[in-house]
């Protein structure tokens, strides 16, 4: 199954909802960062996350930032998605190993512990929004469950899921967000309530051969809403770095022609270095100096 995200809607426009599989997206990070297996669920929560939030944007241009800085061994997680919910990420520590819980899952939580969740929105002109609330569990399900809930004042039901294989690979990764609209009944919300209490795990749904939209009908209750489950749009969903060696060289430009004149006198090439792509752009001293004609 390809990556890709769905929106919609239910029970007579009261519920709206996003959901997506990110297997592909989650594991090239793997690969990437060369992250240890919590390491992986935990970027992989983040990334489907980001990439989820990133299709609710309103405008083609907005970016959105999500910010984890906690006080587990992880430390901070940093992911950006736009609103064509190409996505990417950091993770600070992608060596740590804990042991499985009791349930045998990975232990998310306590690699990244408690502290703060950032949620950046950039949406052009002015000042971007920025809203923050505590980590409640580390899991990042349920820390975005609570963001949406204390920063957006959004009734929100958030659940992430990665599947590291044997391999260490993923084999499964997704996720869905479902909101509640300030117009829903009382019926609307208990009848979603009980259906929310039975889920399972996310990655249950795609090891039992299901689709993204067949999980949501699941989750959503469709022998309670019958077909008033709608999907409204399917879109494709990437691991994607917008860094080119072109932003690079305008980065240069703009830091001004005295620390360009300073990398010139030290005679050797510069090396710039992409954290969310590991990829490298050199500098010769023959292009610093083109770069610093060009500076102002």
């Amino acid at each position: 199954m390809e990556d890709y995200i769905i929106k919609g809607m239910a029970a007579g426009n009261e519920i709206r909802f996003f959901a997506g599989y990110t297997r592909e997206v989650v594991d090239i990070a793997r690969q990437t960062h060369d992250l240890s297996p919590v390491c992986t669920a935990a970027l992989g929560r983040l990334l489907t996350g980001g990439a989820l939030m990133g299709s609710m944007c309103k405008n083609d241009d907005d970016v959105l930032t999500l910010k984890v800085n906690g006080d587990g061994p992880v430390k901070a997680i940093t992911v950006t998605a736009d609103a064509s919910s190409n996505v990417k990420g950091i993770i600070y520590n992608n060596a740590v190993q804990l042991p499985l819980k009791a349930d045998g899952h990975l232990d998310v939580g306590g690699a990244v512990g408690r502290g703060t969740l950032t949620v950046i929105r950039d949406e052009g002109p002015g000042e971007p929004y920025v809203g923050q609330t505590a980590l409640v569990s580390g899991e990042i399900g349920e820390d975005i469950t609570y963001y949406f809930a204390e920063s957006e004042q959004i009734p929100t039901s958030v659940g992430l899921g990665v599947l590291v294989d044997r391999d260490l690979s993923v084999k499964h990764a997704g996720g869905f967000i479902i909101q509640l609209l300030p117009f829903a009944s009382e019926e609307t919300i208990t009848k979603l309530e009980n259906s929310l209490a039975n889920v399972a795990s996310v990655t249950n749904y795609f090891n039992d051969g299901m689709t993204v939209e067949e999980m949501m009908r699941s989750i959503i209750g469709e022998e309670v809403f019958g077909d008033d489950i709608r999907i409204e749009e399917k879109r494709s969903t990437k691991y994607h770095c917008n860094c080119s060696r072109e932003r690079v060289t305008k980065a240069l430009i703009s830091i001004g022609k005295t620390e360009l004149k300073s990398m010139i006198d030290d005679g050797e090439p510069v090396n710039l270095h992409c954290d969310f792509c590991n990829t490298d752009y050199e500098f010769s001293i023959d292009e610093l100096k083109t770069i610093y004609s060009q500076s102002i």
